[in-house]
């Protein structure tokens, strides 16, 4: 089994209308809009898509609704979240309709705190079950239990149903000793925008990406730069893009980006409770960068190669 996940992905977002309902046009246009910009794939159902707040209902139509629109152009990831029995998580595994689905993204048991070997022994029952490539989600920011890199490694030496970590600890050493020990089949993602270009720097794989929501394009750039060892590029994007990042989690994910998908006409910037709207003095700062960076990068990708060569 090769490795499938070394592009730009995006966890893209669930839109709601005022009522609360999935908002399926702007959902649409998003998904267009992903493609259009040069993603490599698209992570539906993930935490930027709040699949913990949607019903097995809503998370399949909306789950049916992405491939109807992507039509294949780009794989689809399928995120695997709200679990914390491991026999709950497999039998929900067995009865999934993988139809178009290239891969599953899973996170750690949340809220148990289990031990490595714990963890470990969970991700080998979703291999024996799935039909598809695992990505290991790393959250410890919300599952409050980081997955080591030994562990890691171990799952990755284990089976080559785990082709790839997102690794959203924002931990360059421990990415770092991901990168060094994993066997070939196995890719790094960074899960954290951020460190996303210093993971990359060190060996890293690319990205499942928040940011590309609002900037497909200009964060796919960035990733292909660095990975092609146009560090100049590479640097002036994500310099322009930097300070969007706090402004995207001072309230928490996905609240920023659903504010910033607001500015830019996609979508409202409603969620689910427990989560609320981004703050209006919040979207006014969040909205100051947006359009700080994109004066910056209006610039074509020649011209700023040029400018800096």
């Amino acid at each position: 089994m090769k490795p499938q996940f070394r592009g730009t992905g995006v966890a893209v977002i669930t839109p709601f209308l005022s009522d609360g309902n999935v908002d399926f046009d702007a959902l649409e246009k998003i998904l267009e809009y992903q493609i259009e910009g040069g993603v490599d794939y698209i992570v539906s159902l993930g935490t930027t898509g709040e699949a913990i707040t949607l019903s097995s209902d809503e998370c399949l139509s909306v789950l049916n609704f992405t491939k109807k629109i992507v039509q294949e152009r780009v794989p689809i990831v399928a995120g695997l979240f709200g679990r914390n029995d491991t026999r709950a998580l497999v039998e929900r595994i067995k009865s999934f309709d993988f139809d178009g689905i290239a891969g599953i993204l899973s996170s750690s048991p949340a809220y148990n705190k289990p031990t490595q070997e714990g963890i470990f022994q969970h991700y080998m029952e979703i291999a024996k079950v799935s039909p598809v490539p695992i990505i290991i989600y790393n959250v410890p920011g919300r599952t409050s239990s980081n997955v080591d890199a030994e562990t890691i490694v171990r799952l990755a030496n284990a089976s080559e149903k785990f082709a790839a970590v997102k690794d959203a600890s924002g931990d360059l050493v421990q990415g770092m000793k991901t990168i060094k020990n994993k066997p070939a089949h196995f890719s790094v993602l960074s899960g954290d925008d951020p460190t996303c270009l210093p993971l990359l720097a060190c060996g890293g794989d690319r990205v499942i990406s928040v940011i590309a929501n609002a900037f497909p394009r200009e964060f796919s750039t960035m990733v292909n730069s660095g990975l092609e060892g146009d560090l100049k590029t590479a640097n002036f994007i994500n310099e322009a893009l930097l300070d969007i990042h706090q402004w995207l989690y001072c309230e928490g994910n996905p609240v920023g980006i659903k504010g910033a998908m607001e500015l830019l006409n996609f979508c409202q910037r409603d969620l689910r409770l427990p989560l609320v709207k981004l703050s209006d003095a919040n979207l006014e700062n969040l909205k100051l960068e947006m359009d700080r960076a994109k004066k910056i990068l209006k610039k074509t990708l020649v011209d700023v190669r040029n400018e800096l060569v």
